[in-house]
């Protein structure tokens, strides 16, 4: 599997993830740490993961040094990240925020508690698109393990094909991928976005026309947390 190039300095790089792709190798298949240490011939360090049902963005750095600096951004929430995802089913509100902590549930899932300790943060707004889906703009504040599933659930829109946290419906993908990043580095502002490649409702012409009206993510009218 060849995995695509975003962009790429002499300090860092961005790849679109494909769905499906565990990011480490489990199970005797390649994930997709070991599958660009094959495409590119040298060692990576992960900024951040992506869990296995979601395409898109991924950061590494070419050293640990590299790697530690967007990392840091990360950690302090100077590093801007966007998500888009599709959901059939109607939420509680168009948008606005998620807030709470998260607890692990019996069956290896996640579930969102009225207490806010330390919270997962997700901003997001909605759209109405055609055949009852809608979709989603999510903006992560914080970097919580299945955090915008969680974030989706709670709002009782499930991710598209996301089984595990309630969706219905079987479909060819799960449909969330990382869509846009921005970030500074070494004094440089670097803007990425990244459509989705791969899943039918993705290529959606009244899709793609929304995605168009809310390009770039970070010019919208965000509320202050």
């Amino acid at each position: 599997m060849h995995i695509p190039i975003l962009h790429q300095t002499q300090y860092w790089l961005a790849v679109n993830k494909p769905a499906g792709l565990n990011f480490h190798s489990e199970d005797g298949e390649a994930g997709l740490v070991a599958l660009l240490r094959q495409q590119l011939g040298f060692e990576l360090y992960a900024v951040h993961r992506l869990d296995k049902l979601t395409s898109g963005i991924v950061l590494f750095g070419k050293s640990p040094e590299a790697a530690n600096q967007l990392a840091e951004q990360l950690r302090n929430r100077q590093m801007a990240k966007f998500y888009i995802a599709l959901s059939d089913q109607k939420p509680s509100k168009k948008q606005g925020a998620i807030v709470g902590d998260m607890a692990k549930s019996r069956n290896g899932t996640w579930r969102l508690t009225r207490s806010k300790e330390n919270p997962a943060i997700t901003q997001f707004f909605s759209y109405g698109l055609e055949n009852g889906l809608r979709l989603f703009l999510l903006q992560l504040h914080s970097g919580k393990t299945h955090q915008l599933r969680v974030a989706m659930k709670s709002l009782g829109s499930p991710v598209l094909g996301d089984a595990a946290y309630g969706a219905k419906a079987e479909v060819d993908r799960g449909y969330l991928h990382a869509w846009a990043v921005r970030f500074v580095f070494d004094g440089e502002t670097i803007e990425l976005i990244c459509p989705p490649s791969e899943g039918e409702a993705f290529a959606s012409p009244v899709l793609q026309l929304q995605l168009a009206a809310i390009c770039p993510p970070w010019a919208l009218p965000w509320p202050k947390l």
